[in-house]
């Protein structure tokens, strides 16, 4: 990995490229990012960079924490994320990432909390088919009917599609297009949908698809 950032989800937009063609974006606001902390092969078994973003306040810092940050001498962050770059000797604690760490037409991987959508049944979780409406299925039209065997096994096997927990997970969506950067307003626009609400944290690197 050569690069990454932590960043904020602000939302989707469209921009046209020189031929008059619309592409959908989202807005990312990427950093700025500060590096907290540097791993090396010596002291901790291999090297990587810690980055922090997102201030936050002092009180809302637990103490080992708040030593962790007074020790980099650097202020609180909400967010900590490593790195492991392949040039990790260019950068030093206190070191400041900004948006135009990345350039237009990088490939990046985006990582997110998807949106949280409670208990689903099997319809809206695994595309299940509904039943018919006709001829005594009752009103059981988006249950997710018959599970198979019967007196042999004598249960449902494991990993069996149901209805349950659906989002509020990590989600990678791979080898997304960096349209444009705003390295003053530390925005990024990259092509496509990335998981996660308005808002949300997301992190950006190199996509490991080359």
């Amino acid at each position: 990995m050569q690069k990454g950032l932590i960043g904020k989800k602000v939302g989707m937009t469209q921009l046209f490229d020189e031929n008059g063609k619309v592409i959908p974006v989202t807005v990312v606001e990427a950093g700025p990012c500060v590096v907290v902390q540097k791993k090396t092969v010596e002291k901790d078994g291999y090297a990587a960079v810690q980055v922090g973003f997102g201030d936050v306040k002092v009180t809302r810092v637990n103490k080992p924490l708040a030593g962790h940050f007074k020790k980099a001498d650097v202020a609180p962050k909400k967010v900590l994320k490593e790195f492991r770059l392949k040039d990790t000797e260019s950068l030093n604690v206190g070191d400041i990432l900004k948006a135009d760490v990345f350039a237009a037409g990088d490939r990046v991987d985006v990582v997110g909390t998807s949106k949280g959508k409670g208990t689903a049944g099997a319809i809206k979780r695994w595309n299940f088919g509904r039943l018919k409406e006709s001829h005594g299925t009752g009103p059981v039209a988006r249950h997710a009917g018959s599970l198979g065997a019967c007196s042999d096994p004598s249960r449902v096997y494991k990993g069996k599609k149901l209805a349950g927990h659906l989002g509020a997970e990590r989600v990678t969506i791979q080898n997304l297009d960096v349209v444009k950067v705003d390295a003053d307003n530390n925005l990024i626009a990259v092509k496509g949908a990335i998981p996660g609400p308005r808002g949300g944290i997301v992190v950006l690197a190199d996509t490991v698809k080359k």
